[in-house]
């Protein structure tokens, strides 16, 4: 059946390849809601059975369902990353999703803080009082300094912290890790952070940032902590800890960093995924170019 194929998928990446509760979650919407889609539409339960037929079905009606084409081409992602499963596994003969093609997405540029902003944000604006503002300053701190994704903060501990040399070990997505370097600046508000910690007597279960009751963060708390702070610091459309992540990229770009270290710095699988900051730097230049040629 379907449903156990797909059980036998998610094991497979919890254990084997280690992914994350919330990618975990995603596959398996994903696989269900296919899943559903092939049992009431042509009564299929067997994924032998199942053709590039049956999945543009699916396809066409997601976009009935006014779904985006990224979340489509998501979708289409996770079952061809599920048959190809399949296949290592010899429960199918080949992989339908291979017959179809993702949809063209339109191009969209990441939103990035200005420098001044980023100023204000971290140097200027007044965090709220008490160890609750202290943890809500060092967020918005730990995102623009490493460039982290929210998830990579939710797990960070203290022991990732390596203090000797300035440096932070990230975990990221494929439980791939790398190291960030950090201003001794930040490891010194590290260091007060996790003492006033300890003279709260907080539970100590390792996370590096907590709740007040010494609980460990969650997503939309993070979400909302900088949504609030950004909304007062800059006037994006977009206030989000990933805005935090692309102004991080953009700033090392325009100041001269090599994009492979950036590549690196950020976690990307492929360079196809960091070249994105660059169509930002062009418009910079031509931004640039119009305010100052004669010409422009």
């Amino acid at each position: 059946m379907l449903s156990d194929r797909i059980t036998d998928y998610i094991h497979y990446l919890r254990f084997e390849k280690r992914f994350s509760r919330h990618t975990l979650d995603s596959y398996q919407k994903d696989l269900e809601q296919f899943r559903d889609f092939a049992l009431e539409q042509f009564s299929l339960d067997s994924a032998t059975n199942i053709s590039h037929f049956h999945i543009r079905s699916w396809l066409a009606a997601l976009k009935d369902q006014k779904q985006s084409p990224r979340t489509i081409n998501r979708k289409l992602s996770s079952l061809n990353s599920f048959y190809k499963f399949l296949l290592r596994q010899q429960a199918v003969e080949k992989n339908p999703v291979r017959q179809l093609h993702a949809l063209k997405l339109p191009e969209r540029l990441p939103s990035y803080m200005k420098e001044q902003e980023t100023q204000h944000l971290l140097e200027e604006l007044q965090f709220d009082e008490g160890f609750k503002g202290f943890t809500d300053r060092l967020i918005c701190e730990l995102f623009y300094q490493t460039g982290m994704r929210r998830q990579e903060l939710l797990q960070l501990k203290e022991a990732d912290i390596e203090w000797s040399l300035q440096q932070v070990r990230v975990l990221g997505k494929g439980n791939k890790e790398r190291l960030i370097p950090v201003h001794p600046v930040l490891l010194d508000e590290l260091t007060s952070y996790i003492a006033e910690k300890k003279i709260m007597g907080l539970p100590d279960d390792g996370h590096l940032l907590v709740l007040e009751n010494g609980g460990p963060l969650y997503p939309v708390y993070i979400y909302r902590t900088v949504k609030k702070y950004l909304s007062i610091a800059t006037t994006l459309q977009k206030k989000s800890p990933h805005v935090l992540r692309h102004t991080f990229a953009t700033h090392l770009l325009n100041n001269g960093a090599n994009i492979q270290a950036i590549k690196d710095l950020l976690g990307h699988s492929s360079l196809a995924a960091t070249q994105v900051y660059t169509h930002n730097n062009i418009a910079k230049l031509k931004e640039i170019h119009k305010q100052n040629h004669p010409r422009g």
